[in-house]
């Protein structure tokens, strides 16, 4: 059940998101007044493991305790019963990062109140849209954008040069709050990392002093672009580990897959070992839903490498996460449009 509020809950400032369930009951809508409308809007702890945007909240409440916010701020907060576990999601409930459309027959309860969300922030006619995350791997901190417009380009610039464009999943906050203003993810490194935090306050509250947000074109060779064309996953009958040596896993990564991320990798790039005499498979699935695994991967006798020079994002080693989400995603530079 969705709960809407249009005040600063007792506690909210100063608990951990394992604890914020004692403050909140559940999942919750936030509309706090500011001196501009219409609001900014903030997605935080989609995934309960990430609480970078819990963090990013609290220091800007602080901030403006005995002030004016300067523009009116509206904030989602997400899974509240995984954040106390500290996990991305519970056994269970489908990904809070999953359930922004209702394409594919999605008729949870999560998916409604993701609705109510929408309808209740269209109304409101959004400034922007920013959704915070951590990442369980080594990544630098990036932003994503689902469309290419310069606004979009702009407020992803804004956080850092090196920005991600991606269409699937298609079923994410951004994606769905990008039908009707201009939506960002922001990845600010892993839990913990107090300098993601620093820079995406600094970032959230550059975006609360905006009257407009640019609409001119970022300058080409100040950032890097990258366009994601599949995303990777482990089948559920697949054993894997990461440097070990246990006899029974289909396939042993290598110990430290998380380097690669936003590497250009070379043709013939190593990943890991296949247990002698199997073949298994990784599922790797292109934007438009197209099973891809030859064009990338290959085996060379009992060494699964890279049959084409790409990019890593979001390589984790955190099982989990890979069970629950996927191994991470491949991209290529994309240039940025004239």
């Amino acid at each position: 059940m969705l709960t809407t509020i249009n005040y600063i809950p007792e506690g909210l400032l100063s608990v951990n998101a394992q604890a914020l369930h004692q403050v909140l009951e559940g999942p919750t809508l936030i509309h706090l007044a500011g001196e501009r409308a219409p609001p900014l809007f903030l997605s935080i702890l989609a995934h309960g493991n990430e609480d970078v945007g819990l963090l990013v909240l609290q220091q800007l409440l602080k901030k403006y305790q005995n002030q004016p916010l300067p523009r009116s701020l509206s904030i989602f907060i997400g899974n509240i019963s995984a954040a106390k576990e500290n996990v991305r999601r519970l056994a269970g409930q489908p990904d809070y990062n999953r359930v922004w459309s209702l394409m594919g027959g999605g008729q949870t309860a999560e998916h409604q109140m993701m609705q109510q969300v929408i309808e209740d922030m269209q109304r409101r006619g959004v400034f922007a849209s920013i959704d915070l995350h951590n990442n369980t791997g080594r990544n630098p901190f990036y932003a994503c954008v689902n469309r290419l417009g310069a606004e979009f380009l702009q407020l992803a610039g804004m956080f850092s040069r090196t920005i991600v464009y991606f269409i699937r999943p298609n079923t994410v906050q951004s994606m769905a709050f990008s039908q009707f203003c201009p939506s960002v993810t922001i990845e600010c490194g892993q839990q913990g990392d107090r300098l993601g935090v620093s820079q995406a306050f600094e970032f959230v509250e550059r975006c609360l002093g905006l009257t407009t947000i640019p609409k001119n074109k970022l300058p080409r060779h100040d950032y890097d672009l990258f366009h994601t064309v599949a995303v990777v996953k482990v089948p559920e009958d697949i054993e894997f580990c990461f440097d070990c040596q246990a006899p029974n896993h289909d396939i042993n990564f290598i110990k430290d897959l998380d380097k690669y991320n936003f590497l250009e990798l070379p043709v013939g790039t190593l990943l890991g070992h296949i247990r002698q005499g199997e073949h298994p498979h990784l599922f790797v699935e292109d934007e438009e839903g197209n099973e891809v695994e030859q064009s990338y991967f290959a085996l060379r006798g009992n060494q699964l490498v890279l049959t084409k020079s790409v990019m890593p994002s979001m390589f984790t080693l955190d099982k989990n996460v890979i069970r629950q989400d996927c191994l991470g995603y491949l991209m290529e530079r994309y240039p940025l449009p004239h």
